[in-house]
């Protein structure tokens, strides 16, 4: 039996689908893998969770391991009993519904599952809120979602004084990454960060989470049973996720409990064949971001040890977890494949186990990938998804990646490229990447303007340049806010920053569009270099023997650092209004 959500990509009227609709990417799917999605298994998230809380429980499910080396761990069984605790907290002892609205402000660390997974149980909205948010920032994600609860990291609890007033959060819960540790660990850790003052006063009424999870324990101990609440269904809203903002003001999109599951399994299908005996992802990328959140919930479906890194910030950060556990999946994006691929220890000793590396987020530089594969004896399987999709919508197969292809689509889930007008282009030619599947959003919260322009005919407008070749699979072109017209020519700055990144010394490259009264539009490198032998000429001259005369770079700026968000995406916009600024025309 089909699910019901998925697209049916067969039925289409006009001419130019044909070579869309007869999916030629299904004849890369193994034997064994559906070609749409099966009747999920699973009533809700948290039912998957449970089922594999049952299935694995001794298993160790959670570990976060700090820049030190210092770690803490969680079973399955653990995780389950915790998680349930947290439900009834929210329920029962705080007497919220199903449907309310409950934000967490935290790095990657053990609490984040036991909320994660409480909050679906109890049919919370859960929503993630970056802990690198600025006041307005978190004023916007707080008071558009209407939070009812806060958990945050205390770290950053001076931020409470200025946003809780102004939002409808009624209570505050504050976690330490220590938080579930030994006991021994977890008192070494917080007199550590005492001595070295990171964690500041907070002078907003709070309670701990730890507390918050024992006192739901007690409603459970005194007869209260999450059996007795309603019925969760797969269509009832499970998170508000919000986009990066990186276009303005950040949307929360709805994201159902039927997206997430049917992502974990469609993610399950295409990697089914290949996960090893050893289970053990490391989730460096933060688990606030839909990419390491989905992640999380597809390794604990089959039983696998996410390893946790609050920080990958220096790259050092992962080193005693490649140390200490043979990893044999890891999930990253393109600055973090080139940031482990400058770091000596790991050119030096590479992991062994890693079979598994998924690239996405943002494009990952064939020259990154290609150095990858040479030191780590694999290639990156690159992937695409956004927060809209849950996130998956396409993967390279592990039997025949191609590189500098984003893969295939996934199980049930229907592709296309059109132009401006919604019409399919030819097989090869770039245009917009429209997506229809189980995983697709409901909608953006409270915006029915954005969501109809977003979603048309039950088809989710990516906005992202893409094309396919005649075996079905796509490649990102770029985003398409993000293409710089010169002289009438298409410039798309992925392919820019594609050859400059592969000159040997570059660190880093981000390439906008700046106005120019000759061309319209110039095109303008921002580069992140090792040394100085890497001059501007030297730039140039790499980048005429790879590209037209009108894709050059007319402008090259060397800088320390380039913005970035969280999971290193290049702040094109930040270093659109820059540049805007500099020239007047902002």
């Amino acid at each position: 039996m089909t699910d019901s959500n998925v697209a049916d990509t067969t039925s289409t009227t006009g001419a130019g689908f044909e070579a869309y609709d007869s999916r030629p990417w299904l004849k890369h799917y193994s034997d064994d893998s559906p070609r749409d999605l099966p009747e999920l298994e699973s009533k809700n998230f948290g039912d998957m969770i449970s089922k594999a809380s049952q299935k694995y429980s001794q298993n160790e499910a959670f570990t976060t391991c700090l820049p030190t080396g210092t770690v803490g761990s969680l079973t399955y069984a653990e995780v389950e009993r915790l998680s349930n605790n947290f439900a009834a907290y929210l329920r029962f002892e705080l007497g919220l519904a199903k449907g309310d609205r409950v934000a967490i402000q935290s790095p990657n660390c053990l609490a984040y599952p036991i909320f994660l997974f409480g909050a679906a149980k109890a049919g919370c909205v859960i929503v993630n809120v970056n802990p690198l948010y600025t006041v307005p920032e978190i004023d916007h994600a707080l008071n558009d979602s209407g939070a009812k609860l806060l958990v945050i990291i205390d770290m950053f609890a001076d931020k409470l004084p200025e946003v809780v007033p102004k939002s409808k959060v009624e209570k505050v819960l504050i976690t330490s990454v220590a938080d579930f540790f030994p006991p021994v660990r977890k008192f070494i850790v917080k007199s550590v960060q005492k001595l070295k003052k990171m964690v500041p006063k907070n002078t907003v009424e709070a309670q701990a989470f730890t507390e918050a999870v024992e006192l739901g324990g007690k409603q459970l101990a005194n007869g209260k049973s999450l059996s007795s609440l309603e019925p969760i269904e797969l269509d009832d809203l499970l998170a508000l996720q919000y986009t990066g903002g990186t276009t303005g003001r950040s949307k929360g999109a709805m994201l159902t409990h039927r997206n997430l599951v049917s992502n974990c399994t469609q993610s399950y299908y295409n990697l089914m064949k290949h996960l090893p005996s050893n289970r053990t992802a490391l989730t460096a990328l933060p688990m606030y971001h839909i990419f390491a959140m989905g992640v999380s919930g597809i390794f604990y479906s089959v039983g696998g040890n996410n390893v946790l890194i609050p920080s990958p910030r220096p790259v050092s950060n992962l080193k005693p977890a490649f140390e200490k556990y043979d990893i044999t999946f890891f999930a990253g994006v393109n600055t973090l494949f080139a940031g482990l691929l400058n770091e000596e220890w790991f050119r030096e000793n590479p992991p062994k186990e890693l079979g598994i590396s998924v690239g996405g987020g943002t494009a990952v530089q064939n020259a990154v990938a290609e150095r990858w594969e040479q030191i780590v004896g694999y290639p990156i399987l690159q992937a695409y998804g956004l927060t809209e999709t849950s996130p998956g919508v396409t993967a390279n197969p592990k039997e025949n990646p191609k590189l500098g292809s984003i893969g295939i689509p996934y199980a049930g889930t229907g592709v296309r490229i059109v132009d401006d007008e919604g019409k399919p282009v030819p097989v090869g030619e770039p245009g917009e990447m429209i997506v229809k599947g189980p995983q697709v959003m409901k909608g953006y919260w409270e915006r029915p303007d954005a969501t109809e322009e977003a979603i048309k005919d039950g088809w989710f407008y990516t906005g992202d340049v893409a094309k396919m070749d005649e075996d079905g699979y796509f490649y990102i072109v770029d985003r398409k806010k993000d293409m710089v017209l010169v002289s009438g020519f298409n410039v798309y700055p992925n392919e820019v920053e594609g050859v400059i990144a592969k000159l040997p010394g570059v660190l880093g490259v981000g390439v906008i569009g700046v106005p120019d009264e000759q061309t319209g539009e110039a095109v303008r490198a921002y580069v992140v270099r090792q040394d100085e032998s890497v001059t501007e000429e030297a730039v140039l001259e790499h980048c005429r023997q790879h590209l037209t005369n009108y894709k050059l770079p007319k402008q090259i700026i060397f800088r320390e650092e380039l913005p970035m968000t969280p999971v290193g995406k290049v702040l094109r916009k930040d270093l659109r209004a820059e540049a805007l600024k500099e020239m007047g025309k902002a």
